[in-house]
């Protein structure tokens, strides 16, 4: 294709570095999953309107449907797969065990998305009323639920982070 280059991308993800020659127009979901078969991290709409390839870039939210790879280029990217749990022997991170515990998912499309956005919402504010988690996940749609047991989730899992 006339235009097209590759470029290399050193980028961290889950702790793990990572460098690759990709065309300069490879978006960063598509690299974490066509290239890292990183799955977990879900492409729903491609034009940030849904949050289901939401990750983490340098700790910080995004929504990697409009992140070049090249962008994330010598940052640390975590998603869903390199969410770590915490001592409680389970594996799962806070967010992903309240999520279990209040049911909040039904086909888990949205679910990834979700945790990594409430793992954002959380570290933002620790302690958010259910006002300020429903407009903190507006970027994020579940097309299964009526986000009830999302927002719970939310709350559980802030009133759990603030006990450790």
């Amino acid at each position: 294709m006339a235009g097209s280059r590759d470029v290399t991308v050193e980028v961290t993800v889950n702790g793990t570095p990572h460098t690759a020659e990709v065309p300069a127009r490879t978006l960063l979901v598509h690299f974490l999953r066509d290239r890292l078969r990183l799955t977990g991290t879900h492409v729903g709409c491609d034009t940030t309107q849904c949050g289901a390839c939401t990750v983490a870039m340098d700790g910080v939210a995004v929504k990697s449907c409009t992140v070049l790879a090249a962008q994330a280029s010598g940052h640390e990217i975590t998603t869903i797969e390199g969410l770590a749990g915490d001592d409680s022997g389970d594996g799962l991170h806070p967010v992903q065990r309240a999520f279990q515990e209040e049911h909040g998912l039904q086909c888990g499309y949205c679910t990834p998305g979700m945790v990594m956005a409430i793992r954002q919402l959380l570290a933002d504010n620790p302690d958010p009323t259910e006002a300020e988690v429903r407009h903190g996940l507006n970027g994020n749609i579940c097309r299964c639920t009526g986000y009830q047991n999302i927002v719970a989730a939310a709350l559980s899992a802030a009133a759990h982070l603030r006990e450790a």
